[in-house]
C-alpha cells in the first residue's frame, strides 16, 4: 500500500488523534496547575504513574478491570493531590517558578524511588481490552479507543466545569486575580487545593488509560513529562484548551512522522514543534495564561 493512499492517511489521522487524547488529558492537568498557581509541577507524570500502579494493584489483587478501577483511582488521586497541595506545594505558591521547580522535582524523585522500592524496576502491563475494531478499511485499537473516549470526555467535562460551574468560576477568579478573589470572599487556599486535586485526578485518569496501552515502570514518567511541557508551550502556558489542541496535534504529528519517516524520528517531533511554535507564535496556539 502506497503511503499517500487516502485510507492509510485516514488510518494515521485516527491513530494520531487517539494517541493525542491521552497526551492532552495529562497536559491539561499540568496546565491547569500552572494557570491557577503559576507552579510548574515536575511530579505530574509521577502522579499519572501512581494512578497506573494503583490500577495495576486493583487488577492484580482484586481482579478489578481498569475501566472499573477508573472510578476508584480518580477520587484516590484527587484526595492525594488535595492534601499534597496544602501540606507541600502551597509553600512555594507565589514565590517564583524556580522554587516550584525545585520542590516538585524533589517530590518527583521521592515518588519514583518509592515506586522502585515497592514495585522494583520491572515493567508492568494489564492484558485487557486487546485487539482492534475494523471500520471499513480502518483498524482502530480497542484499548486506545476506550482510553481516548474517556480522556476526551474527562477533559471536556473539566473544561465545562471550569466554564460554567460556580466552583469552576471561583477557580478562574483565583487564577486571574487571587487578591481580588480573596476580597470577594473566595477561600483562595482551598481553591488551590481543589485545583491541584483536580489536576492529580486527571493525571490518575491518564494513568488508568496508560495501563491499557503501554507497559510501564516507576521511571516511565520522564518521557511523558517532557512531552507535556512541549504541549503546554505549543498550546499556550496556562491555557487549558490550548493544551487540548497541543496534545492532539502532537499525537497526529508523531504518528505521521513514524509512518512516513521512522519511529525514532517520531520521538523528536514534540521538540521540533516546540521550536517552530516559539519561532512563529511564542505565546502558543491559544495564547498564554487563560485557564479556559
Amino acid at each position: 500500500m502506497h503511503l499517500l493512499e487516502p485510507v492509510l492517511l485516514l488510518q494515521f489521522l485516527v491513530s494520531g488523534l487517539l494517541a493525542g487524547a491521552l497526551y492532552a488529558l495529562l497536559a491539561c492537568g499540568l496546565n491547569l496547575v500552572f494557570g491557577v498557581m503559576r507552579v510548574i509541577n515536575l511530579a505530574h507524570a509521577e502522579l499519572m504513574l501512581a494512578g497506573a500502579f494503583l490500577t495495576y494493584v486493583l487488577y492484580a489483587w482484586a481482579g478489578i478491570h481498569p475501566l472499573l478501577a477508573f472510578f476508584l483511582v480518580l477520587p484516590a488521586l484527587f484526595g492525594a493531590g488535595f492534601y499534597l497541595q496544602r501540606l507541600v506545594v502551597e509553600r512555594v505558591v507565589g514565590k517564583g517558578e524556580l522554587q516550584s521547580l525545585l520542590l516538585t522535582y524533589g517530590l518527583s524523585i521521592i515518588l519514583i524511588n518509592t515506586g522502585l522500592l515497592i514495585f522494583a524496576s520491572d515493567f508492568k502491563a494489564i492484558p485487557e481490552l486487546q485487539g482492534a475494531l475494523i471500520v471499513g478499511d480502518i483498524a482502530i485499537s480497542k484499548p486506545r479507543t476506550a482510553a481516548a473516549l474517556l480522556a476526551i470526555a474527562l477533559t471536556l467535562g473539566v473544561y465545562h466545569f471550569l466554564k460554567h460551574a460556580r466552583l469552576g468560576k471561583a477557580i478562574r477568579a483565583v487564577a486571574e486575580h487571587p487578591d481580588v478573589a480573596m476580597l470577594c470572599g473566595i477561600d483562595v487556599v482551598r481553591m488551590r487545593m481543589f485545583t491541584f486535586g483536580l489536576a492529580a485526578a486527571m493525571a490518575g485518569a491518564a494513568g488508568v488509560m496508560l495501563t491499557m496501552i503501554y507497559s510501564f515502570s516507576p521511571e516511565t514518567g520522564a518521557d511523558f513529562i517532557l512531552k507535556c511541557f512541549a504541549i503546554i508551550i505549543i498550546g499556550g502556558m496556562g491555557n487549558f484548551i490550548g493544551a487540548l489542541y497541543g496534545g492532539l496535534l502532537l499525537g497526529v504529528a508523531e504518528i505521521f512522522v513514524a509512518g512516513f519517516v521512522s519511529s525514532q524520528w517520531a520521538e523528536a517531533v514534540a521538540y521540533v514543534l516546540l521550536i517552530l511554535i516559539l519561532l512563529i507564535r511564542p505565546t502558543g496556539l491559544k495564547g498564554a495564561a487563560d485557564v479556559t
